[in-house]
Parts: structure tokens; sequence; C-alpha cells
């Protein structure tokens, strides 16, 4: 019984190998010149050391927002396509009314120049 795991106790040994191989690569080959840009914290395009009350880019918000409509237009996808053969066309066609939805939202978001970065 156990030695039918036996194939999947190997590909995580095999796996966890790999890993530790290209970190210990990764830092024994890499170039280490740090300077106050690189120790710097990043948080959200702006300087991490002013008033944190200060106004910025309503952009921001919306990056965010149309990544999270059109990563769950790509959730919606893999259980449609899994089930495909079973709805038939209704199911066809309704996912199409709903990718038809999106792509409109889409053209009008590109046209109204949200996607344009400044």
């Amino acid at each position: 019984m156990l030695s039918n795991y036996l194939p999947v106790l190997i590909f995580v040994i095999i796996s966890l190998a790999i890993a530790v191989i290209v970190i210990v690569l990764g830092y024994v080959l890499g170039t280490h010149r740090p300077d106050s840009e690189k120790l710097s914290p990043y948080e959200c395009g702006f300087e991490s050391f002013e008033d944190a009350r200060m106004k910025f880019d309503v952009r921001y918000y919306l990056v965010a927002i149309l990544f999270i409509i059109f990563d769950l237009e790509i959730a919606f996808l893999f259980p449609w396509a899994i089930v495909l053969d079973q709805i038939g066309l209704f199911g066809f066609a309704s996912m199409a009314v709903f990718l038809g939805i999106l792509v409109i939202g889409f053209i009008y978001e590109w046209k109204k120049g949200a996607l344009e970065w400044e």
C-alpha cells in the first residue's frame, strides 16, 4: 500500500532538492552591491517616510479593481470548461454572454483611457 506513494515521495524530494540548489546558486553567484534605493522598502510607488495622510493617485485602486475583475473572469472559465460537454449549448451561450459583457467593459475602460499610465 505504501509503495503506491513512492513516486510522490521521490517527486517531493527532487523538487525540494532543485529548490534548494536554485536558492543557493542565486545567493552564491548573485552580485552584492547594496545601496539606499535597494535597501529601502517599497510601498505603492511613493516614498515610505512621508506623511501617512498624503493623497495618492486613484489609479492604484483602478488597476487593482481591473485586475480583480479579469482575474475572476478566468476563475469562472475553469469550471465552465470542465463541464462544457454536460451543459451543452445553453451553457456555451451563457458564457458567451458573460464574456461579451466583460469585453464590452474592457473596451469601455480602454477608450476612457483607464489603462493608460502617465
